[in-house]
């Protein structure tokens, strides 16, 4: 490190400017001396309490001639290693801990920086004199640094970015005007103007302050540029710092570094900024990167993590006092971060792979949520656990918040816990402290449980409607089979027993029907699940497990049609307005559409017994070229039903007779379309043939009928009805009783026993039931070929792929939802509204 030893060279050029005076070179050369000479001796292990003082840059300089290795902490915190310091100096003061006995040092090693930063881990980075010098000359060579430069410490020396400031203005023989003072203290920018300052260094936090001191009214005549680093800025404020220096005569420079690289890796030549805002930029002087990719980031950008190559590049990490007598452990940087190259050449930072939350499958990056959140206008921070994303805002309303949050990131509303702070706590480098965020969070509260006075509550969080009041119904504020599979499993704890037709019973009758409390014993784990949603649970498991030889249970998928039929009137069509009844249905249709698309374009692309006509009409509507028996396309025909026969309801409920009709008779309009359907089971019409898709039409709508029936002797009918439809439904059986009972369940028991754990579980495969449906014969063969074919071990597969596969999907849906509403949810935009009706009514689960 040249410049150590080389001050004097600059003479009386003023090297350190304070409140008092200033320091030449050849006097801040002079004083160093003699403090090496104090500290003259064997190489010992250094703790400097740094401050931006005088006293402390002589001392610094001083224990680096003097040879030692010197870890700069914090003035006013205390860290783990003070204890292992074999000298401690703070200001003036210099203290001898360990006269006897050293730490064993590298001869490589002159300086410790503390990389705790947001993990919480104390661990130092080992830097080398090669280290400092590389990039304390890179630095100063594309800042293009001369020794009539004059900079601002507006960052602390024992963070990397303020020290690299004191390290290449001191290379170049410039000025450093020394304060501790935030930027917001008055008098701090006077102090400026009047000793004529030409740069200071920011991270984001340090601009966002700049707006309560009015920065853009500042007259700083002699300002040349300005830099940022320590995070990512906004690309709409970097767009507007950089015009605000083109119109004031000054430049900014973005750029990006990590402790481990000796404080800087890239910078964005100020030329670019207002163009490339979202970049950080190119490699630094005698630097390199690389990407590597990375098989699980999602898209096909070129996405991958960023590697550093040069001679700033750490020697490695101590974590105990041992390892400072450790090597080169080192040759690259593995930042950690995940980037791209822009068109233009640039590198360009996507996410981060340390902070992740994995969420009902998904892969919530806490980065561009942050991003994403700062975009539409809020301060925050996040972090979270296995159960709840978890975000800290700074003056905003949580409820609004939290429903971006949930848009953006596709997770239930519930799952966002959002809590309002007067500030973020901060490190002393302004970056946000995630550990004291989690510790926060950990020691708040938790949100009592919803009991019966609060059930509106309760519709709040899970169907994201705030607005939601006394006087609404599930149905009202837009529920669907997703949040209703989610809602009875609530409702049951929070009222002890659900009544019939709670969906479309105000929140205020609900609250009245709240059960006495439970007995105790094994009788208090008893709990109920509805039959709709236990029936699309048993259905679906027994649809797998008939596919696989395991069971020969064949007419599951005929029941599942009548669950379809009944929910759609339940949901659906559970309105009085003809053109509601449509939108819904409507959204159905797109959602089922959304994920049945994807699957079949991509099985027909790769499988030859797969055609994408085939799949789409199962054979029926339009026959698949060519046709031959090795085609496998039927395997899918009860999607194929379910899309046309919602379809055909669609059309019907749009003319305004049907609809009045629907209203009038509940039970008598379904139960006439049943008999139009068994004409098409039967094949009744001379010379007609009737696809797949009519022949099962009967069961939706028996669903339907048994949603309308209102007492005994309705439902009997319909019983038989079902009992007779459904003899020799099945090619193999005269009459297949099993569809028969599954579908009479649903007809005569609205409730089943059950428990906790029984009830989560089945909420989660009967949300899924449409998906698994369509991935559990591509699973099949995958297990069959790796020898994994223990039947309950290829059943489970099949349900946890075609869960994952459902929140993959939603997540899809959701986000083609906010950019069909021109809502954003990229790292460059924010929904600034709540989600429109639309979006709710297609947030639901696959089937209804």
């Amino acid at each position: 490190m040249s410049f150590v030893w080389d001050l004097a060279r600059f003479g009386a050029r003023p090297a350190l400017l304070t409140a008092t005076g200033e320091l030449s070179y050849r006097d801040l050369d002079r004083w160093a001396g003699e403090l090496s000479d104090q500290l003259a001796g064997q190489r010992r292990f250094l703790v400097l309490r740094g401050s931006n003082t005088a006293p402390t840059i002589a001392a610094y300089i001083g224990a680096l001639r003097a040879g030692h290795a010197v870890l700069i902490a914090p003035p006013d915190k205390p860290t783990v290693w003070l204890d292992e310091a074999d000298i401690v100096v703070n200001g003036d003061e210099i203290e001898i801990r360990r006269a006897d006995g050293p730490h064993l040092l590298h001869p490589e090693l002159a300086l410790l920086l503390s990389t705790s930063g947001s993990t919480g881990a104390e661990k130092l980075v080992r830097l080398s004199w090669r280290n400092i010098e590389a990039n304390a000359e890179s630095v100063a060579q594309y800042l293009e640094i001369t020794d009539t430069d004059r900079a601002v410490t507006t960052l602390p020396m024992h963070y990397c970015y303020g020290l690299s400031v004191i390290h290449s203005y001191l290379a170049r023989g410039a000025s450093l005007l020394l304060t501790d003072a935030s930027i917001t203290a008055p008098g701090f920018w006077d102090a400026a103007r009047e000793h004529r300052v030409t740069s200071f260094a920011g991270v984001p936090h340090t601009f966002e302050l700049l707006d309560q001191v009015g920065f853009e009214a500042l007259d700083l005549p002699d300002l040349r540029y300005v830099t940022q680093a320590g995070g990512r800025m906004a690309p709409e404020r970097v767009r507007a710092v950089a015009a605000l220096g083109r119109r004031k005569g000054w430049r900014l420079y973005v750029m990006y570094g990590q402790t481990e690289a000796t404080a800087r890796m890239a910078y964005l030549p100020p030329e670019l900024a207002e163009l490339h805002p979202g970049s950080v930029g190119i490699a630094i002087p005698g630097g390199s990167f690389r990407i590597d990719p990375l098989p699980d980031w999602p898209g096909t950008d070129g996405a991958g993590e960023l590697v550093y190559s040069g001679p700033n590049v750490m020697l490695g990490y101590a974590e105990r006092p041992a390892d400072l007598a450790l090597g080169r452990t080192v040759d690259e940087l593995r930042t950690g971060d995940v980037a791209r190259l822009t068109d233009a050449g640039l590198v360009e930072i996507v996410g981060r792979r340390g902070r992740f939350l994995k969420l009902f499958g998904l892969r919530i990056d806490l980065q561009r949520v942050e991003e994403m959140l700062a975009d539409g206008g809020y301060l925050a921070g996040c972090v979270g656990d296995d159960q709840s994303l978890q975000i800290a805002v700074v003056g905003a309303d949580p409820d609004e918040v939290r429903r971006l949050a949930a848009h953006a990131t596709g997770l239930p509303g519930h799952t966002v816990v959002v809590r309002t702070v007067p500030e973020l706590p901060r490190l002393d480098s302004g970056k946000i402290d995630y550990p004291s965020l989690r510790r926060a969070f950990a020691a708040a509260e938790p949100a009592p449980p919803v009991d019966p006075a609060d059930l509106r509550a309760l519709y709040t969080r899970i169907l994201d409607r705030p607005d939601a009041t006394d006087n609404d119904t599930f149905v009202s504020l837009g529920g669907d089979s997703l949040s209703y599979i989610e809602m009875t499993l609530r409702l049951e704890q929070a009222l002890g027993t659900i009544p019939p037709n709670w969906h479309t019973t105000p929140i205020r009758d609900l609250r009245a029907s709240a059960a006495p409390p439970r007995l105790s014993g094994w009788r208090s784990r008893i709990r109920r699940i509805e039959t709709s949603v236990a029936l699309r649970a048993l259905a679906i498991i027994l649809i797998v497990g008939d596919h696989i030889g395991v069971f020969d249970l064949s007419g599951s998928a005929h029941a599942l049609l009548a669950v379809v039929g009944f929910n759609l009137a339940r949901f659906s069509l559970a309105t009085t307005d003809r053109m509601a009844r449509v939108r819904r249905l409507g959204s159905t249709i797109a959602r089922i559409t959304a994920i049945t698309i994807p699957v079949f374009v991509v099985i027909s692309a790769c499988y030859p017994q797969y055609s994408l006509g085939g799949l789409l009409s199962s054979h029926d509507i339009i026959p698949p070229e060519p046709f031959s028996p090795e085609r496998a396309e039927w395997q899918y025909w009860f999607i194929v039903a379910l899309l046309y026969i919602q379809l055909f309801l669609l059309g019907l409920i749009a003319i305004p007779w049907v609809h009045r009709h629907s209203l009038a008779h509940p039970f008598g309009l379904p139960m006439t379309l049943v008999a139009v359907g068994l004409v098409a089971r039967y094949q009744l019409l001379p010379g007609v043939t009737f696809p797949r898709q009519a022949e099962v039409f009967w069961l939706v709508a028996i669903g339907w009928a048994v949603a309308g029936a209102r007492n005994v002797r309705e439902r009997l009918v319909i019983s038989v009805v079902v009992a007779v439809g459904m003899w020799g439904a099945l090619d193999n059986h005269p009459m297949d009783v099993r569809a028969t009972l599954l579908v009479l369940t649903l007809v005569w028991v609205p409730w089943l026993p059950s428990t906790r754990f029984l009830n989560r579980v089945a909420g989660v495969i009967a949300a899924s039931t449409l998906a698994t449906y369509l991935v559990h014969w591509q699973v099949l063969p995958v297990m069959q070929d790796h020898r994994l074919g223990n039947p309950v071990v290829t059943i489970v597969a099949c349900l946890v792929v075609g869960a994952l596969y459902f929140r993959l999907a939603e997540w899809v849906i959701a986000r083609t939802v906010a950019w069909w509403r021109d809502l954003p949810v990229d790292a460059t935009a924010m929904p600034t509204a709540p989600r429109a009706a639309a979006a709710s009514e297609t947030s639901g689960a696959d089937i209804h």
